[in-house]
């Protein structure tokens, strides 16, 4: 067998298997030797049926009855049904979707079932459990059976691997495969791509032995070597393809901008607040890399309200001062992108505000139309201008500041003399869209990207490894902290009456929820652990815009006015909506969390957050952050529907911790980073993102990658790595 031939062409596959293994993205026999186990069996979890809780995932012995097929009664999903029994207890068994496992073993056989124990209205039972039947039982589970399995050469508290399974295939199939593909030793002529200096360096498993490992380990010690190898060689790819981008983006020139000294502190001395040291720091960094013969490439992080437009206004600022190369007249030109009109539009009045003391033309390109400062007409404000107008000024250089949203890398919009580039909130700007700045002079611009997402440092290293990072963790002097309550729900109206004194008093509430609509009882829950109607019944306690709002105006807040915003609205609706609600026509926004990061409404200083267990601390702390946009008293109620002491424990951290990236850190140790604001869309696997936890690996990673790229930067001595990159990080721009 050989690793590249399809599986279907090897291997027996039914009709169901081949949709199932198609679903899982498994076509070849490379795809299948790639699936890895999520987790082993182990004998250390082997439980007497009286000692299961709910939650846990663990194996039981016993004897098997009341075996029987049906079907969900809302769904109609097929299911099987049975019992399971031992010397302490009995316990209920269900397999969703899979009806003919009731068939596969009889009434009375002594089985062993591993499985996830779950709770509904009718009690405990075991959820799509693993099975294997075993001739006879066990007198004593822990001595007697571990020979058995030493003699299959698992053992050492391993039993079989676990598999992410789908309708159609189960971890047993996999097991089976696999052992057929290694006993045909298809792994004899397997290459390693990564280089064997640096899998000796870090201890590493060659690749055919993490592949044997990572199946069939022999301890626990086989199976923890196999997974490092293979989280290493994730995060080694994502750092060679960013630091192959950030070698490609250095060849360019770019406009060496050097600040007057004077200038430069006289223009900070007009802020409105006294900056903030980490502010300070982050200024002086941004100004020494754009001294340099080379483009900039940073990424600015820091909380909602930590000062980054200031850091950006300055970084602008001392661009637009000086003058283009050899010339003794005109500006170098700055261009700053926003994620939405809304937010462009108020980054464009901020800077009015830092710049209105100086001759310097500030414009704004929308999908809505275009303005310009200063008017003619009125010095201190702007004016709407045509967009062929504002496209002729940019083009000759008259407008030095242009704000806008996407629109301005099309391919209508030319700069003169574009030197800095800010992009907010959309840090993964790609090569390709990076090459659309640079000039046919190989001049390319600075680059400031911003985020106020608190990312912990092991994943920013990782995933924007081809920007060097600056850190704002303090707040401006004098702002005053939200005041963060854990609501239970018998203090849910005490709360309410608060917050109407609030609202009395001329300010303004969001209400997030962690749905859009609510969920049809009739249909099945999405989760494989849970029968329908208990998952049906689950859903339905999980808050909805949608209904909320309709909650509210019948009940609680019927005196004010409450709008929705959710993902599923057009783009035109959701600005619209917000718009009302900066204007303060609307009193009461019940959203959704897709409310607008850096969304500036002052007035706003009160938010409710339903079902807060279901957020990641990261997540909860940012959507916290809409309401500190004033010099008013804010507060935020996170609203938990849990009586688990545990999560009360984990919310509790938003009390305590000093900032957004120890909650990140936090959230990374406590939930993984699959919870961080949506981290798969980086594509990087779960075995990965356990590499992420790991400061040490990442740093590793990062060092030999920029060592490789310094070395080779287009991998010539190392083909097979090189395609191994560009299978894991998709476009590759190697030439």
């Amino acid at each position: 067998m050989n690793i590249d031939d399809r599986l279907d062409a090897k291997l027996h596959i039914d009709a169901n298997q081949k949709k199932a293994l198609a679903r899982l993205k498994v076509f070849t026999v490379l795809d299948l030797l790639f699936h890895f186990p999520v987790r082993y069996s182990d004998m250390s979890v082997v439980k007497n049926i009286a000692e299961l809780v709910s939650g846990d995932v663990a194996t039981v012995y016993g004897k098997v009855s009341k075996l029987k097929t049906k079907k969900a009664f809302h769904s109609k999903i097929p299911m099987a049904e049975g019992e399971i029994e031992d010397m302490s207890g009995k316990i209920k068994i269900i397999w969703f979707n899979q009806a003919y496992l009731a068939k596969m073993i009889k009434n009375g056989e002594n089985v062993k079932l591993t499985g996830k124990v779950t709770e509904s209205k009718s009690g405990m039972y075991l959820a799509n459990p693993e099975f294997e039947k075993l001739p006879n039982m066990p007198i004593d589970m822990h001595e007697s059976l571990f020979p058995s399995l030493r003699r299959e050469g698992l053992g050492e508290g391993l039993s079989y691997p676990v598999y992410a399974e789908t309708k159609g295939i189960t971890s047993k199939w996999f097991y089976h495969a696999v052992e057929k593909i290694l006993k045909d030793k298809t792994l004899d002529n397997i290459e390693d791509y990564i280089p064997p200096e640096i899998l000796k360096k870090y201890h590493l498993p060659t690749l055919k032995t993490a592949l044997v490992w990572v199946h069939k380990p022999k301890n626990k010690n086989n199976a923890e070597s196999a997974r490092k190898r293979f989280a290493f060689e994730e995060v080694f790819s994502i750092q060679l393809e960013r630091q192959h981008d950030k070698f490609e983006y250095r060849k360019n020139k770019s406009f060496q901008i050097r600040p007057d000294t004077k200038d430069l502190e006289n223009f900070i001395r007009r802020f409105p607040f006294e900056p903030t040291n980490s502010q300070k720091r982050s200024i002086q960094t941004i100004l020494e890399d754009m001294a340099k013969t080379f483009p900039m490439s940073r990424l600015l992080e820091g909380d909602v309200g930590s000062g980054k437009t200031a850091v950006a206004a300055t970084a602008s600022y001392v661009t637009v001062k000086q003058r283009p190369n050899g010339q003794d007249f005109g500006n170098l030109q700055v261009a700053y992108m926003a994620p939405t009109e809304i937010l462009a539009t108020q980054h464009f009045e901020s800077f009015i505000q830092y710049f209105r003391h100086l001759p310097i033309n500030i414009g704004l390109i929308t999908g809505s139309g275009c303005r310009k400062f200063p008017s003619k007409v009125n010095p201190n404000g702007w004016t709407t201008i045509s967009r062929i107008q504002l496209l002729k000024w940019a083009a000759n250089g008259e407008i030095p500041i242009l704000i806008g949203t996407h629109a301005l890398i099309q391919k209508t919009v030319k700069f003169k003399n574009l030197a800095l580039v800010v992009i907010d909130e959309q840090h993964r700007f790609g090569t390709a869209q990076r090459r659309k700045l640079v000039r046919k002079d190989n001049i390319a611009p600075h680059l400031l990207s911003m985020t106020a997402t608190p990312i912990p440092r092991t994943l920013a290293l990782t995933i924007y490894g081809d920007l060097d990072l600056s850190l704002l963790d303090e707040m401006p002097v004098g702002r005053k902290q939200i005041i963060t309550e854990i609501i239970t729900p018998n203090k849910r109206e005490e709360t309410y009456e608060q917050i109407r004194k609030e609202l009395g008093a001329g300010r303004q509430l969001y209400v997030i929820c962690p749905r859009i609509f609510e969920p049809d009882p009739e249909k099945p829950a999405r989760n494989a652990f849970s029968t329908a109607d208990a998952g049906g019944e689950l859903a339905l306690n999980v808050k909805s815009a949608v209904a909320e709002a309709k909650i509210l105006k019948e009940g609680v807040f019927k005196d004010y006015v409450i709008g929705v915003l959710h993902s599923k609205m057009s783009k035109e609706k959701k600005e619209e909506v917000m718009r009302e609600f900066t204007k303060g026509k609307i009193h009461i926004l019940c959203a959704t969390s897709v409310v607008e990061v850096g969304v500036n409404v002052p007035n706003a200083t009160i938010i409710i957050i339903e079902g807060a267990e279901r957020f990641g601390l990261a997540q909860l702390h940012q959507l916290r952050g809409r309401v500190i946009r004033s010099s008013h008293q804010a507060y935020c109620y996170i609203f938990a529907e849990t009586k688990s002491a545990k999560t009360v424990d984990r919310l509790k951290a938003l009390k305590t911790a000093k900032n957004g990236f120890e909650l990140a850190e936090l959230d990374l140790t406590l939930r993984g980073a699959g919870e961080l604001g949506g981290t798969k869309q980086w594509g990087i696997t779960d075995l990965g993102m356990e590499a992420i936890k790991n400061i040490k690996m990442v740093e590793a990673a990062r060092a030999e990658a920029i060592a490789l790229i310094e070395k080779d930067p287009e991998l010539l001595d190392y083909p097979l790595l090189k395609q191994k990159v560009r299978s894991k990080a998709g476009e590759f721009h190697f030439e």
